[in-house]
């Protein structure tokens, strides 16, 4: 599918500012891990922001926090707040064109622009669809999370919590994987407890990405480049040259003999004396 049908904007293509520190501010907050997660996927699909986090505050309440220009900030809230309406999930919306610096140092809207240009550990299991369920009560979780992986081939890549007793499996897979195992860890979250949200979401950009919780074990960090502490060369047999004075002289260096000329006089004396006549 072509990734503009599919509404999948092109990191290339992404307005961004040269200091996200002097970009716009956006925030939308719902009582929900997967909704909060889905909101900030269409956040970052419906224009040119970059997803700075999320901060979890207790008694559910999550915030996904986006910046970027005026215009890109209020799209991607309009977007994020339409799709935590339909989780029925929506608190509250923000948006401040121009936050003062001294907001930048306490608040947690800016904690993660140092570490964007870094390059961090790769995932195993990125580039795969991502679902979430979410319960109330851990063991509810436990036993969505077991349902799950026991149904689809699925890898469960870590969990959340919120507060209020809200908890949630993140499972990744192909597409039609996801789908299956979230359906299975539904039905087992109602028989155990209580089933609180889901969320599926086939194709997650790079920065939902960064900003999703990874256990240790799918983490692959970059090794650096090991060089040898010491290397042996092996030492060259040294070769003796001949003394120059030794070498045989070629033809070309060999002395010329020396060959006596006549005298310049004598010669004149001998062109001047006529030729005896018979």
């Amino acid at each position: 599918m072509d990734r503009k049908q599919s509404g999948i904007i092109p990191r290339q293509q992404l307005r961004r500012t040269d200091n996200l520190s002097e970009s716009a501010l956006g925030l939308v907050s719902t009582q929900s891990f997967p909704a909060i997660v889905g909101c900030a996927d269409m956040m970052l699909k419906s224009a040119g922001v970059v997803l700075v986090g999320y901060e979890k505050i207790g008694g559910g309440h999550c915030t996904a926090i986006v910046r970027g220009r005026i215009a890109d900030v209020r799209l991607a809230v309009e977007a994020g707040a339409e799709t935590a309406e339909k989780f029925g999930q929506t608190v509250s919306k923000l948006i401040l064109p121009r936050p003062l610096p001294n907001l930048e140092v306490i608040f947690p809207i800016g904690s993660r622009l140092s570490d964007l240009a870094q390059e961090q550990g790769q995932s195993r299991l990125s580039n795969q669809a991502i679902g979430l369920l979410e319960t109330r009560g851990f063991p509810a979780m436990v036993g969505a999370a077991d349902a799950m992986l026991k149904s689809a081939n699925v890898q469960l890549a870590a969990y959340e919590k919120i507060g209020d007793g809200l908890c949630t499996a993140i499972v990744r897979g192909a597409v039609a994987d996801v789908v299956v195992a979230v359906e299975a860890g539904m039905y087992e979250a109602e028989r155990i407890g209580e089933f609180h949200a889901v969320m599926v979401i086939p194709r997650p950009l790079d920065d939902l990405e960064k900003t999703l919780p990874v256990a240790s074990c799918w983490v692959e960090e970059r090794q650096p480049l090991k060089m040898p502490v010491s290397v042996k060369e092996k030492e060259k047999d040294m070769v003796a040259l001949p003394d120059l004075q030794q070498l045989p002289a070629s033809e070309s260096q060999k002395e010329v003999e020396l060959v006596e000329l006549p005298e310049l006089d004598s010669l004149e004396q001998r062109n001047a004396e006529p030729l005896d006549r018979e």
